[in-house]
């Protein structure tokens, strides 16, 4: 009777459920009992078990037979290329075509599109061949790795535990109640088989990683350079970046891996090293990462000429490449240096801390996380040079190099005073503190949200100190919430004055930021490019255009109240440009005398500030007498 069907099967789990809460004793008989009528289900719920392994031919031959075939994501899927298909870790995706190892054709939502192999896992919701009845409780237990190219999967030491919580662990049909975990005889791998899989999964990226680098430099660069007719120099730089020094890198780097790779037996196979030996290789990927957005951008004009479709269409071709566009083999570096962190995490979870590679594989996920780190952080900051060069575009007579000639990010700002000789007076003055240099400036003293450019000072050349509250030797005043900043080149020194004590520490803690972002910098060789450093100041013009069709306007207005204050309404028109914003930006200067206009949908009413020219006049005079810097 235990091997029928229907309900039966209901009545008897019902009553050996009734025996085991009245008769402890009897719960190993119980739980066999219902192993074996698991064992013992239809086919329906035979086919639900992930099969061991599931390569690319044998899931073809599913398609081909009419059965759907599901992958479930177990990394996210970036990607700005219109033929991939973009997805997060635990989506599941039908699998429509395998042909390709490395890249297969999938849906999700109603969207087909391209996605990497090994960023899933095959789950074959088709009828399966019979095979021998193991013990088994949850299908989730049996084994996921057929081959040296089987897909990870991160989740599976927690979904196994769980899959077996209240069982003892069965193993060659025997139960051991020292693990938790439920196993299946030959069905389930233990920690070195699946540290050896993860080897084998990483060794494969690799080489695969390595011919699509390959690919790039010698079927796309090589034949764009060739071709100067309609490439440039410059457009070259934008497109590949450094691709061919990130080649030149990874071969180096798979060449030392392939030494540590132990074919025999890969799980004693130990790379952690070659990880930590080429830590500061890793950095290159910071500079092709954030010229990513600007070669799609790139490619993105040029794609509108059909030539250069037809010609890296032709470069693919040539090169026997997969059928994917070059935006989507651009975009594989970056993927790349992402998928590093999740590697690591995946092997270390499988290596005993009492293995020899334990320790370093730990180091080198450390190491790895902090890599990707600062990468976004290096991006995030690139995404924030169009706000720079707008704040500078609202700073009135600013003089000398633009900011983003030598910085990219603000630090830290606020007011201070300032004394910059012995016997000087003090001077109010916000400060503006960016990588390797201070910008000073001064407030108007009517319209206190316009800044005028009153000098720089280079923080290269400066080493900042503490003073001490009381009286200052250098300068013969009284200090109080002090520093001073040493030229080290010369005797010059500056003293500034904070408000309180906080803000005091604040400041230190923002120049000691300061100094420890340039070494960094330095040290990975982080700077703008002249490409985004045109593309700021193109976006800071059509601003700038935007806003001076508005200033058009109420020109125009003012004109016919000019035969009010004719001669100071010109001087007060012509010295009204921008001001800045909270957030770091920009914005058009409120008018002094604002003209009626139609309000436009959500617009918030403007405050109208009524002062008389002729004192804009008067102190407009006053401030180019002092001659104050």
């Amino acid at each position: 009777m235990l091997w029928c069907g229907g309900n039966y099967n209901i009545i008897l789990y019902r009553a050996l459920w009734l025996i085991l809460a009245i008769c402890p004793a009897a719960k190993t008989m119980a739980k066999s009992v219902v192993l074996r009528m698991r064992n013992s289900s239809t086919g329906s719920n035979r086919q639900k078990r992930f099969r061991p392994g599931s390569g690319p031919l044998h899931v073809n031959m599913l398609i081909s037979g009419g059965s759907v075939v599901s992958a479930e994501a177990v990394w996210d899927h970036v990607t700005m290329a219109e033929r991939e298909l973009a997805f997060k870790a635990g989506d599941v995706i039908k699998v429509l075509d395998t042909s390709n190892k490395d890249w297969w054709w999938g849906q999700m939502d109603d969207e087909e599109g391209w996605f990497p192999a090994s960023f899933v896992r095959v789950d074959p919701h088709s009828p399966q061949p019979y095979t021998k009845p193991v013990f088994y409780i949850n299908p989730i237990a049996t084994p996921r790795f057929h081959n040296t190219t089987a897909k990870l999967w991160v989740n599976q030491d927690n979904t196994a535990t769980e899959s077996a919580e209240g069982a003892g662990e069965v193993q060659n049909g025997h139960s051991d109640s020292s693990n938790g975990c439920l196993c299946i005889g030959q069905a389930l791998q233990n920690r070195d088989q699946m540290r050896a899989n993860v080897i084998n999964e990483i060794m494969s990226t690799e080489r695969h990683y390595i011919k699509h680098l390959k690919d790039i430099c010698e079927g796309y660069l090589r034949q764009c350079r060739k071709r100067i007719d309609m490439f440039s120099d410059d457009q070259l730089k934008v497109i590949f970046g450094n691709i061919e020094d990130i080649y030149r890198f990874q071969m180096g780097f798979v060449r030392d891996l392939e030494k540590q790779y132990n074919i025999e037996e890969p799980h004693l196979s130990e790379i952690g090293p070659c990880f930590l030996e080429h830590q500061d290789g890793f950095w290159i990927y910071s500079e092709y990462c954030n010229n990513h957005l600007d070669a799609c951008m790139e490619l993105s004009k040029l794609m509108k000429d059909g030539r250069y479709q037809h010609f890296f269409e032709a470069c693919r071709l040539l090169q026997q490449m997969i059928d994917i566009a070059i935006d989507g083999f651009l975009l594989t570096p970056v993927q790349k240096i992402c998928k590093y962190p999740l590697q690591l995490a995946e092997l270390l979870k499988y290596t005993a801390q009492d293995h020899s590679d334990y320790r370093y594989v730990a180091a080198a996920l450390a190491v790895m996380r902090n890599v990707t780190q600062q990468i976004n952080e290096r991006k995030r900051r690139l995404e924030n040079i169009d706000k720079m060069a707008q704040w500078q575009a609202s700073v009135l007579d600013w003089e000398g190099d633009d900011i983003l000639d030598r910085s990219s990010e603000l630090i830290y700002t606020g007011e201070m005073s300032w004394i910059y000789q012995p016997y000087g007076r003090s001077q109010q003055r916000v400060f503006f503190l960016f990588d390797h240099q201070l910008v000073l400036c001064k407030k108007d003293l009517i319209r206190r949200d316009i800044l005028y450019y009153k000098g720089r000072i280079d923080m290269d050349r400066y080493t900042v100190r503490d003073a001490i509250d009381g009286r200052d030797d250098d300068f013969n005043v009284s200090v109080k919430n002090a520093f001073k900043l040493h030229n080290r080149d010369s005797e010059e020194i500056h003293i500034f004055l904070a408000k309180k004590p906080e803000e005091k520490i604040r400041w230190l803690r923002a120049f000691h930021e300061e100094r420890r972002m340039v070494q960094e910098d330095e040290k990975i060789g982080f700077e703008i490019s002249e490409y985004q450093k045109r593309q700021a100041a193109m976006t800071v013009r059509k601003v700038a255009k935007q806003k001076g069709e508005a200033t058009k306007r109420y020109q125009v207005t003012v004109a016919t109240r000019s035969s009010l204050y004719p001669d100071e309404m010109v001087t007060a028109v012509t010295r009204i440009q921008y001001v800045s914003s909270p957030d770091g930006g920009s914005a058009p200067r409120k008018d002094l005398y604002s003209p009626e206009r139609q309000q436009r949908p959500g617009q918030l009413d403007e405050p109208q500030i009524q002062i008389p020219c002729k004192d804009l006049v008067s102190y407009n005079h006053q401030d180019k007498t002092t001659g104050t810097r």
